[in-house]
């Protein structure tokens, strides 16, 4: 059996953004749902304010989680994260969070 295709998004949050972050998560649009490849997904929030939250989603391959990436439901999905920083940048403040990702491919279960 191959094993999962795994992404991890690294979310830095503003100390005033956390409590938005977490809410838009708490409901979400579930769009990534409905991708093909999809297995599931787990939002961490840090022990200490200071580290990133962790959002980590697996799948059954890269590619999958590419189309997810280029997809309209990931457009769907992050509208309102997209319209926060947008708005920030329009009103001359940093932004109330940046995220990187980085994937890995499971060995182990």
């Amino acid at each position: 059996m191959q094993k999962p295709f795994v992404a991890i998004n690294y979310i830095t949050c503003s100390p005033e953004y956390r409590e938005r972050f977490e809410f838009l998560f708490a409901n979400r649009a579930k769009a990534i749902d409905l991708m093909p490849g999809f297995h599931n997904m787990h939002v961490l929030r840090p022990d200490k304010e200071q580290d990133d939250y962790l959002i980590v989603s697996y799948w059954d391959s890269e590619e999958s989680f590419k189309a997810w990436t280029s997809s309209e439901n990931f457009r769907e999905g992050h509208k309102r994260g997209f319209a926060d920083l947008a708005q920030a940048k329009a009103e001359g403040r940093p932004a109330p969070m940046s995220s990187s990702f980085k994937t890995y491919k499971a060995i182990s279960e």
